[in-house]
């Protein structure tokens, strides 16, 4: 097996910073995720922070996706070395970290991502990875082939954003638009002025540090008005709104 096979061609399109189209899953069922699979997004989110998701379904939903040409991304339920590794384990390459709010968070995020010296994550000698120990060379290009993404959505966030930036192996940053328009004190309206001011401003921060920008905006104005500014890789639905819009809408059109 060579190099070649287990680099990440998702983490290089983050740093390359193109526009990518992605797709938020918080539902546990291998169904909904495999037609997700079969849309044709960029990429697919798949959380275990807002869901009841565990890691064994975690796990089976990567081997539902095993036909997808979609990216997957996982998000662990918190910045903790244990569950980041056990993502990795499982077959994530590329993880979006929930609420960092410094510079040594963001650096304890990379660390859980790198075997040592570069890091703290931990050897295992056969895992769904490594595809059960059959790529020889895992262990020496693993480090490079891993994306992490970093979630801002918070007033400490904020205030050590550019400090975040400068982390090395941050290769991009994602704004939670619901926690951060909450912090700012408008709980439920990410649109409010203010918020979008904050919202631009993180963006373009980022584009001048060289970072990747991204953001969830399920409704479709506002997915479009991310992507007119530049945000690189926008999550444009969820799989419970997209169902729960469709089965209320088919119920009006009968009433």
């Amino acid at each position: 097996m060579a190099a070649s096979d287990v680099l990440n061609g998702f983490r290089q399109r983050i740093l390359d910073r193109e526009q990518l189209i992605g797709f938020w899953n918080c539902l546990t069922g291998s169904v909904t995720m495999e037609i997700a699979g079969l849309a044709g997004y960029d990429w697919l989110l798949l959380d275990s922070e807002h869901s009841p998701t565990s890691l064994p379904l975690l796990m089976a939903q990567l081997q539902t996706l095993n036909g997808s040409t979609a990216a997957t991304v996982g998000r662990p339920a918190e910045n903790n070395p244990v569950m980041i590794k056990q993502l990795l384990d499982i077959g994530f390459y590329n993880l979006l970290i929930p609420f960092i709010e410094s510079a040594d968070d963001a650096r304890k995020a990379v660390s859980a991502t790198r075997y040592p010296p570069h890091g703290i994550r931990g050897v295992a000698g056969a895992h769904r990875s490594n595809r059960y120990g059959s790529i020889a060379n895992y262990n020496q290009v693993i480090n490079d082939s891993i994306c992490v993404l970093l979630q801002i959505e918070s007033v400490k966030g904020i205030e050590a954003f550019d400090d975040i930036l400068a982390v090395e192996g941050v290769d991009g940053i994602f704004i939670g638009p619901s926690d951060l328009s909450a912090a700012l004190g408008h709980l439920g309206n990410p649109n409010h002025p203010d918020v979008q001011r904050v919202i631009r401003d993180l963006h373009d921060r980022a584009q001048a540090a060289g970072k990747a920008t991204g953001i969830l905006a399920p409704i479709q104005a506002d997915a479009k008005r991310y992507l007119e500014w530049g945000f690189n890789f926008v999550a444009v639905g969820t799989d419970l709104g997209v169902f729960k819009q469709a089965v209320f809408g088919l119920r009006d059109a009968f009433r």
